[in-house]
């Protein structure tokens, strides 16, 4: 079965200098791949001949005239660039020629956009950015809201642990993943006013069965592996993002530069090069790029807008394994199933969009 994936060539920060790298060396290692390469066409013909791959089988070119830029004004994005490699790349998911759509754009143009184009799935107010951190299980936890809401209300945090339960029970084969909410301690007493009113919701759904709520966890627990699932908003689930890919890049930098300070060093590098080699692998943030934008009637993953092109790969990848594995059907059955039926109302829509913050660096 042939998987076809839309890319916002033109999108983050290198645009098409990492995009088709990425595009290429996936198709390449993944047979049952198409990649829709959307962009300004002169600029994605000159970079596939760079890397002589004018001719691939399995890469076609969609034409885009215009570009979103990582800080062009959502009202720009949404309104005036209606021919942008986002937009495009997106309606063709909407149009049902791709199965999933990855761009490294302004994250809240892509919110916004998403959400124009191929609307919400019903009872979700408010997308969310999900994606996974590593942790000491050797296994993912799974953390949002990664940066699409910076505002949030109780019942968007309750929604926000819905559709990662739903998530993890697509994507692990997991039926009663456990939810933990992100908090400044353990105790039901801790806690900002949002967080307590969250916490009354979901052990509520823990009594009727519908979640397996945790109860609140700590930022030590993300790592400890301690639940499957982290709820937060997407101001605190950003900035923990950011924190922990800033460490595991300045652990690396002090492990480099202390292992070539001495000869003695430098002999005990040579010794542990293949743990060295494999904690460096494990602790990679572009192992994890790519989050999903949950909620939506579509699959739409963001890649961070600094990303390389081995990063970049890494979100084409979860694309393709969560078109591949028909997630989002499963996701909207399981969300039918579990998730209290409200539409959202105009005003939600509206701080919602204005909400959807960056985490393009």
């Amino acid at each position: 079965m042939t998987i076809k994936i839309s890319i916002d060539c033109m999108g983050g920060d290198h645009g098409p200098s990492v995009t088709i790298p990425a595009a290429i060396s996936f198709v390449q290692s993944e047979p049952d791949a198409e990649l829709i390469l959307v962009g300004l066409e002169a600029s994605l013909l000159a970079e596939l001949k760079k890397h002589k791959a004018s001719e691939h089988p399995r890469l076609s070119i969609v034409n885009a005239t215009e570009v979103v830029t990582m800080d062009d004004p959502l009202e720009i994005a949404l309104r005036r660039k209606k021919d942008s490699s986002m937009r495009v790349a997106i309606n063709l998911v909407k149009q049902g020629d791709a199965d999933a759509c990855v761009s490294a754009g302004n994250t809240g143009a892509l919110m916004a956009i998403s959400r124009y184009v191929l609307k919400t799935l019903p009872g979700v107010n408010r997308p969310a950015i999900c994606s996974i951190l590593p942790n000491q299980k050797d296994g993912p936890t799974y953390m949002l809201d990664l940066g699409a809401n910076v505002d949030c209300e109780p019942q968007h945090l309750h929604q926000f642990a819905l559709m990662g339960s739903a998530l993890v029970s697509a994507m692990e084969g997991n039926p009663r993943p456990t939810v933990g909410l992100l908090n400044v301690g353990e105790e039901d007493i801790k806690g900002n006013e949002v967080v307590k009113q969250t916490a009354v919701l979901l052990r509520a759904d823990h009594e009727q069965g519908r979640l397996n709520f945790y109860g609140n966890v700590e930022g030590n627990d993300i790592f400890k592996g301690t639940t499957d699932i982290v709820v937060c908003d997407g101001f605190v689930g950003n900035v923990t993002l950011k924190a922990s890919e800033g460490l595991g890049r300045f652990v690396k930098s002090v492990l480099t530069t202390e292992f070539k300070s001495s000869p003695l060093n430098l002999l005990g590098a040579l010794i542990a090069r293949g743990a060295l080699k494999a904690i460096s692998q494990r602790m990679n943030p572009s192992r994890y790029n790519g989050g999903s934008l949950l909620g939506l009637r579509g699959l739409v993953f963001k890649s961070h807008g600094g990303a390389d092109a081995y990063g970049y790969q890494w979100a084409i990848k979860r694309a393709f394994d969560a078109a591949k594995y028909d997630v989002l059907t499963r996701i909207s059955t399981k969300i039918a199933d579990l998730m209290p039926q409200s539409d959202a109302s105009p005003e939600d829509s509206a701080v919602a969009i204005s909400n959807a913050t960056s985490i393009e660096k």
